[in-house]
């Protein structure tokens, strides 16, 4: 096992991955930027390196810095949490070649499912159902048309190395066409330096399931059941949960059997997300697959009482699964909402700042993932969420009667935030019901 752990990310996935370490005897390094240099990763880490200026391309995506911060505080390893570097296969490949253990899978395989295009290819020949589409990229514009009218209006345009929503239009007829493939490739362009697309049908009103992947280097691939990732806005998840309301025994056993095929097709090893659409008819197809850990990694924790970080960090070390398919049960029902510094009544505006008070909910069956603090200072530069608030109950009702009890308990005065907006979705008279797909916020609310 590692004796020193370098964790390559800032905010409260840091600070889940420090605690991790903690629990298994492991020492840990963190990384900050100057505007991070309070941050409470920084405190928690039993060791600090700063890594460059605020903006992330000069700190938390410089690879060389990283690097040289693993190598001179004596870790073995590297945790890239998600976000940044994560799915970096670049990154991945520098860590090997100075051997230094990434807590993730291999270069190769991150690059051949990062590529959205080359993942849909592989799924097709290992006879897993993808969403109806070309095959490979599209060479230009006049490509884009034609494979649209064979394909039939709505299409989704996607960048081939997309995601987090970037890179991603719905066309719903010809003449949107060339604005979206344009503004598409600007946007996958900025936030990937790669604007290469691929265009997809776009099915309607389906819900978002992924299913949960362990997978060691000694062939053993186990799922740890589905979280129901559908209440999106702008194709960020907002709300996710564990089980999904959607899904008969049947079904979920049909997709955890797929999502281990379609893992074990390409080598896979460590933690990682099969993610799927399934329509209103109950067909499911391909997604895509997060080479990471997720987000919402925690209502999977919940529901089966596994730690996840851990099972990575131990996967990283050679060691074999714990856990057989069968010892996998899911129990009760765990739900997550993100709470975000920003304000949904402007266009949820980010909301950077000063934290003047804060008061953490708490009681039996309620979690809390976060790194701020009373006087804490919001940076203006990374991403806006600032925690994760987690409930479980012996049953959906419980664990939502759990998170509105939460949400009224959790006071954050200094920034704006969601959470009267989080309330407002849990309150819905569809949502309690489960009648929800990825479009219940824009139908649903005035909110864009």
């Amino acid at each position: 096992m590692f004796k020193r752990i370098l964790i390559a990310n800032r905010g409260e996935i840091a600070v889940r991955v420090i605690r991790a370490c903690r629990e298994m005897g492991i020492q840990t390094v963190a990384v900050y930027s100057e505007i991070d240099r309070h941050a409470l990763h920084v405190d928690l880490a039993d060791h600090a390196i700063c890594i460059g200026p605020a903006k992330a391309r000069d700190s938390y995506l410089n690879i060389e810095n990283i690097i040289s911060a693993t190598v001179l505080a004596g870790a073995e390893a590297i945790h890239p949490g998600f976000g940044f570097l994560a799915e970096n296969s670049r990154f991945a490949e520098m860590c090997r070649e100075c051997n230094i253990a990434f807590i993730g899978p291999d270069p190769e395989v991150i690059d051949m499912m990062g590529n959205k295009s080359k993942a849909r290819q592989i799924m097709v020949q290992a006879e897993v159902p993808v969403i109806p589409g070309i095959d490979g990229l599209l060479e230009d514009f006049k490509h884009a048309q034609r494979a649209a009218d064979i394909i039939g209006y709505p299409v989704m345009l996607k960048a081939s190395a997309g995601g987090g929503g970037k890179g991603i239009r719905i066309v719903r007829s010809p003449d949107d066409l060339k604005k979206a493939y344009d503004t598409a490739k600007s946007e996958a362009k900025a936030a990937f330096n790669d604007d290469s697309m691929y265009m997809e049908k776009y099915l309607e009103e389906p819900r978002h399931i992924e299913f949960q992947i362990l997978a060691d280097s000694y062939g053993n691939v186990i799922h740890l059941g589905e979280r129901d990732c559908s209440i999106q806005r702008r194709n960020q998840k907002v709300i996710e949960e564990a089980p999904s309301m959607l899904l008969t025994e049947e079904l979920r056993q049909k997709m955890g059997d797929t999502a281990v095929r379609a893992a074990k097709t390409v080598g896979y090893q460590n933690a990682g997300t099969v993610e799927f659409l399934v329509d209103k008819a109950g067909n499911f197809y391909f997604m895509e697959m997060n080479t990471r850990i997720q987000v919402e990694h925690g209502v999977t924790e919940l529901v089966t009482g596994i730690d996840l970080v851990q099972e990575q960090i131990k996967i990283a070390a050679g060691e074999k699964l714990s856990y057989t398919q069968e010892d996998i049960k899911l129990h009760g029902h765990a739900i997550e909402c993100r709470i975000n510094a920003e304000n949904p009544s402007l266009n949820f505006r980010p909301s950077p700042g000063k934290v003047n008070v804060m008061l953490w909910p708490g009681g039996n069956g309620v979690r809390l993932d976060s790194a701020i603090y009373n006087g804490y200072e919001i940076p203006p530069t990374y991403d806006s969420m600032i925690a994760k608030l987690l409930t479980y109950g012996r049953n959906r009702e419980e664990a939502l009667n759990k998170m509105n009890r939460a949400l009224e308990e959790f006071v954050i005065e200094g920034i704006d935030n969601n959470i009267d907006f989080l309330f407002q979705i849990l309150s819905h008279e569809k949502f309690i019901k489960g009648q929800f797909n990825i479009t219940f916020i824009d139908k649903e609310f005035s909110y864009r």
